[in-house]
């Protein structure tokens, strides 16, 4: 994509900002949705919670990249913060999507988040993006999450959602909490450990959302996933052997859902997704194995 004009939502997340860097680096406009009025010529008001977007911001934008949501693992999921990661998806997707669609002139391309819980578990069985969404509450917001960009494709905006994995990173998201507790000596296991873990380098994660907005072929869903799923067991001793650090705990699947409530069976579910589509499209992974993805994050 030549020099464009590209709108950012989630620009503070982890994800978000590493985009933003990448984006500004190589010469491009960045807009960055934020939850106030806007206090810079980069910035555009939007409130996910009233479904309100200032369209005029957005006005000659090539792009828009909508990451905003409640993070997953943030809370206990009490059936209010259950209602947060919901609606902050819902409502916030369906927000961007109608202003993009009421532009005179929209973006070539709507870029949305989503989550590889769109699978649920799906035990030892490798899935793709043929593959239907599984049970539970993820699965059900994923669809939900997805349904509503619906006024954007309606408008003619190609749109992909990118199905995002476990994004292995130093700081931020699931990853960046293991981190200092393998550097301590104090990592292990998370129940039996047979689950897989379908996980990403934050750089790869990055240049694929770069690869999807300059290839114009990709729409509907696009799994963000290194090619090659590895367990939890095998992320452990990953961790062990890149940090130096002995890995003997073990936490039992009783107590992790004594810690953590209903999310326990999300960290204790396994999802084997592999990306096809990325894969089909020509994209290349800098740091498809594990071992390499731990030491990129350490840099």
């Amino acid at each position: 994509m030549p020099h464009s004009r590209i709108a950012v939502s989630g620009s503070t997340g982890l994800i978000g900002a590493a985009l933003v860097r990448s984006l500004r680096a190589d010469g491009h406009e960045v807009v960055r949705l934020v939850r106030r009025p806007a206090a810079t010529g980069d910035e555009v008001e939007w409130d996910p919670r009233r479904q309100y977007v200032d369209a005029a911001g957005l006005v000659g934008c090539d792009a828009v990249v909508h990451l905003a949501g409640a993070g997953v693992g943030d809370h206990r999921w009490t059936e209010a913060y259950k209602r947060e990661i919901r609606d902050s998806r819902v409502l916030g997707t369906a927000a961007i999507a109608e202003a993009v669609a009421s532009l005179d002139t929209p973006p070539r391309v709507l870029l949305a988040g989503s989550a590889i819980g769109f699978y649920g578990d799906t035990g030892d069985r490798a899935v793709d993006e043929s593959a239907p969404p599984g049970d539970g509450f993820l699965p059900s917001v994923c669809v939900e999450w997805e349904e509503a960009t619906a006024a954007a494709e309606e408008a003619g905006v190609r749109t992909v959602h990118a199905r995002t994995g476990l994004v292995v990173a130093r700081r931020g998201g699931a990853w960046g909490r293991l981190f200092p507790l393998f550097k301590a000596g104090l990592g292990g296991r998370l129940g039996d450990g047979r689950q897989y873990w379908s996980f990403i380098a934050l750089h790869d994660h990055i240049a694929a959302m770069r690869h999807i907005l300059d290839t114009g072929s990709l729409s509907g869903p696009v799994n963000l996933t290194a090619p090659a799923p590895v367990t939890n067991g095998q992320v452990t001793a990953a961790m062990g052997r890149v940090l130096r650090r002995p890995t003997l705990f073990t936490v039992p699947a009783p107590a992790l859902r004594i810690a953590l409530g209903d999310f326990a069976e999300d960290v204790l579910g396994s999802q084997r997704v592999v990306p096809a589509r990325l894969l089909d499209s020509g994209f290349t992974f800098a740091f498809p194995g594990i071992d390499s993805a731990i030491r990129a994050a350490l840099r």
